[in-house]
């Protein structure tokens, strides 16, 4: 019989090897694969005694989801809203039947679904130590990408796009994503918008 440990790492690889199957590649490997990796780091560096469920949380953020293309749904907040839904469902049904096949108890496959699914944020510390740390891989390796994205907006507007991710933050939060090492104006912009965060 497998020591938790040896389960943990076989379910991290039939997460992995799900991941591998992205088409899209960054410096040659596959996209989800690359983000699990890095959720898994900051997770171990912000919360070093992440219960297992949590880490497989952590892991199984993306799982598979280039599955589900953004372009099935409409443009705008409504249809950005339910594809993010759409793929948490996803993300969540995929891991159960992972963690399933690995003897994993039901009350452990539904607290790692309710965390991917983004239930009781804000009263679940584990939830809350999720979202945290989606939004720090955020800011530190993908905030360059999204801000390029959205070049054309005012100022004004990418604050408020980054409040709503940051209104999902505990303060720890908040104090890890501005500890990092980022550019100049990324940090001038983060930090307008969590001043503006704190003024509400």
């Amino acid at each position: 019989m497998r020591n938790d440990t040896e389960r943990l790492a076989a379910v991290f690889h039939d997460i992995d090897a799900a991941n591998d199957a992205d088409p899209r590649r960054v410096d040659g490997r596959a996209y989800e694969t690359v983000y699990a990796e890095r959720m898994t780091e900051q997770l171990a560096r912000l919360y070093p005694n992440a219960s297992a469920l949590l880490k497989i949380a952590a892991r199984a953020q993306h799982l598979k989801r280039w599955e589900i293309p953004r372009t099935r749904y409409p443009e705008g907040r409504i249809g950005y809203d339910s594809w993010r839904k759409a793929c948490r469902a996803h993300h969540a049904a995929l891991v159960s039947d992972i963690l399933s096949r690995h003897g994993y108890a039901e009350p452990e496959i539904g607290q790692v679904a309710k965390l991917i699914r983004k239930e009781e944020l804000k009263r679940d510390p584990e939830s809350q130590a999720l979202e945290n740390v989606v939004a720090i891989v955020f800011v530190e390796h993908y905030i360059g990408e999204f801000l390029a994205k959205y070049a054309q907006l005012p100022e004004d507007k990418l604050i408020d796009i980054l409040v709503k991710t940051l209104r999902k933050m505990s303060a720890e939060g908040h104090e890890a994503a501005l500890a990092l090492s980022l550019p100049d104006d990324v940090r001038v912009l983060i930090n307008k918008a969590v001043g503006r965060l704190v003024k509400k």
